[in-house]
C-alpha cells in the first residue's frame, strides 16, 4: 500500500500518546429554559478548545463509541482565518510545531504543516469510531490526494467507503475562468471493512414507476427474469415451455433464472400444467453458460407443458384475461417474452450515490442565509455548511439514537441537523462539538441556544427544537510530569483510572467506602487516594474493604504488604502515579 512521507511525519505518528489528558470543565447548561449554572444532565456536549486535547479528553467515555463523526477541517487554501494557517504564521501553529516537530519544522511546507496538524487528530478520531461507525471527511481538492493517503494508512485502505461528491453550487458565476469547481469531497471510511450505509427514503418519481395492471395484490414493475452467474449456477440454466407460444425459453448467455427450479416450476403452474422433463439439450445449456459442452452439468431438466399446446394455451389466455397474473409472466399480452414482478413493499429505499446534489443536500448559499436567518441578518461565519448536508449524513450513517462527533465544529450545523432531526421524527440522537476558535460560545453554542428556543420574528420566526446541551471548557492536565495534578478532582481521576482498567464508562458506585471505583468482569477495583497525605496499603486497609471479587486491584502510594502474601489474597498492588496508565 502506497504511504505518504512529508517532513515531521516521524514527529507526529505517535503524538497522540503524548498530548496531555485534560479532565473537561463544564461552564454551564442549556435548554428551552435557558442557561444555568447547575448540570441539567444532557448528554449533548459543546466544548471550547484545542480539539487534539479535547479528543484526547474524551477517550475515558467515548473511546468505541461514537456511532458517526463528521469532520470539516480547514482545505488548506492559503486563506482561511484559522490557527493553522500557514500561509499567516500563526504563533499557536509556530508554537505547536517548535514542540512536537522540532527545529526542521521551520523547513515546513504549507501541506507538511497541514499533515502534522491533521494526523494525530485522525488518530484520535479512530480511537473514538465504534466497531459500526463511520468517519465523513470533508475536504476540496488541495488536500484530497493527500488526505486520502494518511486515511488509508490510518483506517486502513479496505475501511475506504466513498469519494462522495458533494454539489455546493446551485449556479455557476458569469466571472469563473477554467474548470470550475462545483463540486467538494467527502471522504469517507469506516471502522471495520463492510459498512453498508442506510437507504434514503423512496422519492415520488420512483415509486411512480410501479403499476398494477392485473389487478394484483399490489403494485408492482417489470423486471428482469434472469440473474447473473450461469457458469457457477447450472442447475438453474433450464428451459422452461411459452404456454403460449410453445417455444422453448432460455435465460440469455450467462445468465440463469431468478428462482431455484422447484420455485419456478410452481410459479409456472399459476399458468397451466407443467411439469419437469429431459429434453436432452446439453448443447443449448452449454452455449447459455459460456462452457463447452462436456463440461455442462448433467441431469437438469426443462419445466414443460404436460398438456397439449392448444389446452394449455387456452388456460394461459383465461389466467392473463382474469388478472393477478404470476410472479413471472408473459409481455406483450401473452405473445412476448417472460419477465418478473418486482413489488414496490419488497424494494425498501433508495441506496445512496457517491453524488449528493445540491437539491437534496443543500448549498453554500442556502448555509449562509442559514445563518443570517439565525443571527437576525448579521453575517457571523464565512464558511458554513447546510443543515441539510448533514442531515443527509447522519440518514445515511446513523439512525434515532446516534451519537455523532464533529471536532471542527466551526458554526455548529452538525448540532443543528441533529436537534432538527430529534424534533421530526422523536428521536434521541446525540451530539457532541469541539471548537477550538473563540468564537466558541458566541456562535457555534450561540447557534445551539437559538435552535433550542427558536429564533427570528414575525412571519419569519422559527420555532424552537427543544433539547439540551451542556458547554466545556478544558481544565487541567490530570499528570505534571510524573505526579497527579492535585487541582485535578479525585472523581474526574477516578473516571480516567475506571476507563483505563476497564474500558468502561464510569458510574459512581453506591457505597460506604470512598476509595471503592466498582467491579468489571469479577475484578474489584480501588483508588486509594488522598491529595493531602501519602496512602499506605495495609491490613488496616484491608479490613474496610467492602466490596470483593475473584479478584482485587488497589492503586496506592505505598504497599506494606509482601507480593506473595498480594498474590494469596488475589490482589494486585498499583503505584500512584507510576502504575497509571497513560492515554
Amino acid at each position: 500500500m502506497p504511504t505518504l512521507e512529508w517532513i515531521g511525519k516521524e514527529k507526529v505518528i505517535n503524538h497522540h500518546q503524548e498530548v496531555p489528558f485534560r479532565v473537561l470543565e463544564r461552564r454551564y447548561s442549556f435548554d428551552e429554559n435557558g442557561q444555568t449554572e447547575a448540570d441539567n444532565g444532557s448528554e449533548n456536549m459543546v466544548i471550547r478548545g484545542d480539539n487534539l486535547e479535547a479528543l484526547k479528553a474524551l477517550l475515558p467515555r467515548y473511546e468505541g463509541r461514537v456511532k458517526c463523526i463528521y469532520i470539516d477541517p480547514p482545505y488548506n487554501t492559503g486563506n482561511e482565518g484559522w490557527v493553522y494557517n500557514d500561509n499567516v504564521n500563526d504563533p499557536k501553529i509556530k508554537k505547536w510545531l517548535g514542540e512536537v516537530v522540532g527545529k526542521e519544522g521551520e523547513d515546513l511546507s504549507r501541506h507538511d504543516k497541514w499533515l502534522c496538524m491533521m494526523y494525530p487528530r485522525l488518530k484520535l478520531l479512530q480511537k473514538l469510531l465504534a466497531e459500526d461507525g463511520v468517519i465523513f471527511i470533508s475536504i476540496d481538492d488541495t488536500e484530497y490526494a493527500n488526505l486520502k493517503l494518511i486515511c488509508d494508512e490510518i483506517f486502513g485502505n479496505n475501511c475506504f467507503v466513498s469519494n462522495i461528491s458533494w454539489q455546493r453550487t446551485y449556479s455557476t458565476r458569469n466571472d469563473s475562468k477554467g474548470i470550475v469547481n462545483e463540486v467538494e469531497h467527502l471522504i469517507v471510511y469506516s471502522k471495520q471493512p463492510g459498512w453498508n450505509p442506510n437507504k434514503l427514503p423512496r422519492t415520488e418519481e420512483m415509486n411512480s414507476k410501479y403499476k398494477n395492471p392485473d389487478n394484483d395484490r399490489t403494485l408492482w414493475r417489470t423486471d428482469n427474469a434472469f440473474a447473473p452467474g450461469a457458469a457457477t449456477h447450472q442447475g438453474m440454466v433450464y428451459a422452461i415451455q411459452h404456454p403460449f407460444t410453445g417455444a422453448m425459453l432460455y435465460p440469455s448467455n450467462g445468465a440463469c433464472w431468478r428462482y431455484q427450479q422447484d420455485q419456478m416450476l410452481e410459479i409456472m403452474r399459476g399458468w397451466c400444467d407443467y411439469e419437469l422433463r429431459d429434453l436432452h439439450d446439453a448443447k443449448e445449456r452449454a452455449a447459455v453458460c459460456g462452457v463447452p459442452e462436456s463440461e455442462v452439468r448433467e441431469g437438469v431438466q426443462a419445466i414443460v407443458l404436460s398438456k397439449s399446446l392448444e389446452e394449455s394455451a387456452a388456460r394461459a389466455k383465461a389466467v392473463y384475461k382474469r388478472g393477478q397474473w404470476p410472479r413471472f409472466f408473459f409481455t406483450k399480452g401473452g405473445k412476448g417474452g417472460i419477465a418478473r414482478k418486482t413489488y414496490l413493499e419488497n424494494v425498501g429505499g433508495k441506496l445512496p450515490t457517491n453524488f449528493w446534489p445540491f437539491s437534496e443536500t443543500g448549498h453554500t448559499d442556502e448555509a449562509k442565509k442559514e445563518m443570517l436567518a439565525i443571527f437576525n441578518g448579521k453575517a457571523t461565519f464565512d464558511t458554513p455548511k447546510p443543515r441539510r448536508l448533514l442531515e443527509f449524513v447522519l440518514t445515511v450513517a446513523g439512525n434515532q439514537n446516534t451519537l455523532i462527533l464533529d471536532s471542527f465544529a466551526g458554526s455548529g450545523t452538525t448540532a443543528h441537523a441533529v436537534l432538527n432531526m430529534n424534533k421530526a421524527d422523536g428521536g434521541n440522537r446525540k451530539f457532541i462539538l469541539v471548537e477550538m476558535m473563540d468564537y466558541a460560545d458566541s456562535i457555534t453554542a450561540e447557534r445551539v441556544r437559538r435552535v433550542i428556543q427558536g429564533y427570528g420574528e414575525g412571519k419569519n420566526a422559527v420555532e424552537g427544537t427543544g433539547g439540551s446541551f451542556s458547554f466545556y471548557d478544558l481544565g487541567q492536565p490530570l499528570l505534571i510530569g510524573e505526579n497527579l495534578n492535585e487541582e485535578v478532582s479525585p472523581e474526574k481521576i477516578r473516571e480516567y483510572i475506571w476507563f483505563m482498567e476497564t474500558k468502561a464508562p464510569y458510574a459512581p458506585p453506591a457505597g460506604e467506602n470512598a476509595y471503592y471505583l466498582g467491579s468489571h468482569n469479577h475484578t474489584a477495583y480501588y483508588f486509594y487516594y488522598e491529595p493531602q497525605r501519602i496512602t499506605v496499603l495495609d491490613y488496616a486497609f484491608l479490613a474496610t474493604l467492602t466490596q470483593k471479587g475473584d479478584g482485587t486491584v488497589i492503586y496506592a502510594d505505598r504497599c506494606a504488604i509482601g507480593e506473595e502474601k498480594l498474590a494469596q489474597m488475589g490482589i494486585v498492588f498499583k503505584k500512584i502515579p507510576r502504575d497509571i496508565t497513560r492515554l
